[in-house]
């Protein structure tokens, strides 16, 4: 079972304080939050630009 990667980025307190609120109003938590928008931003590039294969063996 993938448990997942992890990363880890710095950010500076206003856009933590924004992810925050934002986060909050949407209903998720931060790290909800970021991962919502990293498949958003996934999604709209394959739609623009065609799908990118992933291979499970890396």
């Amino acid at each position: 079972m993938d448990k997942g990667k992890h990363i880890s980025i710095r950010i500076d307190s206003e856009t933590h304080y924004k992810l925050g609120y934002i986060s909050k109003y949407e209903g998720r938590s931060a790290n909800g939050q970021i991962k919502y928008l990293l498949n958003k931003c996934i999604k709209e590039f394959e739609d623009k630009n065609g799908k990118i294969d992933f291979d499970t063996k890396e």
